[in-house]
């Protein structure tokens, strides 16, 4: 009877003992379980911030062979604080859709904007006052470089601005981009054409 009794005590440890160990393992697997699925979700946020920061809103780049572009258009800008010269021109495949009158741009046209101050030149002035005596020309040249602008066409990269990449430039160094900001602004109402205010001339 004594040795029964003592096995009943025996087992009944057992029980409670199994009793206790299980939730606590549970809750023990619950908890990597909760920490691994945390982990992942950090990941997943910092690998989206990363993927945010390597696409850029705006063209931080100067395209490179800019300078052997074809012209598009002149212009002439005046202001209370002087006036600016400024010329277009585009790459091989703006060329060709402002040539064939293509709209939208095609995937991969650039634009490009060159801005100097406007300044008078006495030199150029001499020689048409003599060729041109009492007429009173007078002649305005490129003076100090004022920025750069660029338009790239990526439908994907920059769905959100009609799919131009707005660039601004000043001494080779990419604009502030608060600044840039505002480009789309300001383009929105050529929307009928691309969003390009500029128009060819032949």
């Amino acid at each position: 009877m004594k040795n029964h009794l003592v096995s009943i005590m025996i087992i009944s440890a057992l029980i409670v003992s199994i009793v206790v160990i299980r939730p606590t393992q549970a809750q023990n697997a619950s908890s990597r379980s909760s920490d691994k699925s945390e982990a992942m979700m950090a990941t997943s946020s910092e690998t989206k911030s990363d993927n945010s920061e390597s696409s850029p809103a705006f063209v931080t780049e100067i395209p490179q062979g800019y300078r052997d572009w074809r012209l598009i258009a002149v212009s002439r800008l005046t202001s209370a604080k002087g006036g600016q010269l400024r010329a277009e021109s585009g790459n091989d495949i703006a060329i060709k859709a402002y040539r064939e009158g293509k709209l939208p741009f095609p995937e991969g046209a650039i634009i490009a904007a060159h801005h100097w101050k406007e300044v008078s030149s006495e030199e150029n002035n001499q020689v048409l006052a003599k060729g041109f005596p009492g007429a009173g020309i007078q002649s305005f040249v490129p003076g100090t470089g004022v920025n750069m602008q660029f338009m790239v066409k990526d439908s994907k990269k920059y769905a959100a601005t009609g799919g131009w990449g707005f660039g601004d430039f000043t001494n080779g160094k990419p604009g502030n981009p608060k600044l840039m900001h505002t480009c789309f602004g300001c383009h929105e109402p050529a929307r009928d054409h691309d969003f390009v205010f500029t128009r060819y001339v032949p």
